[in-house]
């Protein structure tokens, strides 16, 4: 049960080891460690051709995510029946597009990726576990109002 990290972009320079840290700890968190998961970084081209096919939106985005079952309601886990099935999917990072969210909202690259679900409950731990201060997002977008 795994990760298979992909970095196919260049225009960003990221560190895979400390992705690969932050994905798991989030991972653990979420209480999806047994479940293997596909993340592959990209850039806006590759992620805006990726939104066009699947999305039909010319576009490109932050996150795109392709789940391996495509019934499974938003925050349940699936109940695998055999070893093979212990797959949540692939994930697509834009990183192009969210290191531009970032420096237009002076905020950190991996804390970004933090707000992918259960935002507080997350940070809260990964907080903790991390010795990180990350806040959230929607925190920072009210304050500025």
């Amino acid at each position: 049960m795994g990760v298979v990290l992909r970095n196919l972009q260049k225009v960003v320079p990221l560190r895979r080891a400390r992705l690969r840290k932050d994905v798991d700890t989030l991972r653990h968190i979420l209480g999806i460690h047994k479940f293997d998961l596909g993340i592959v970084c990209v850039d806006n081209h590759r992620i805006q051709q990726i939104n066009k096919i699947y999305r039909k939106k010319n576009v490109p985005t932050d996150v795109l995510s392709f789940p391996f079952y495509e019934d499974l309601r938003p925050g349940k886990l699936p109940c695998p029946l055999h070893r093979d099935e212990l797959n949540l999917g692939d994930i697509f990072l834009g990183v192009e597009f969210v290191m531009k969210q970032c420096k237009e909202e002076s905020l950190d690259l991996h804390g970004t990726l933090a707000m992918l679900q259960k935002e507080s409950y997350i940070l809260s731990e990964y907080n903790r576990l991390t010795g990180r201060h990350l806040e959230p997002l929607m925190k920072k977008c009210s304050q500025d109002r």
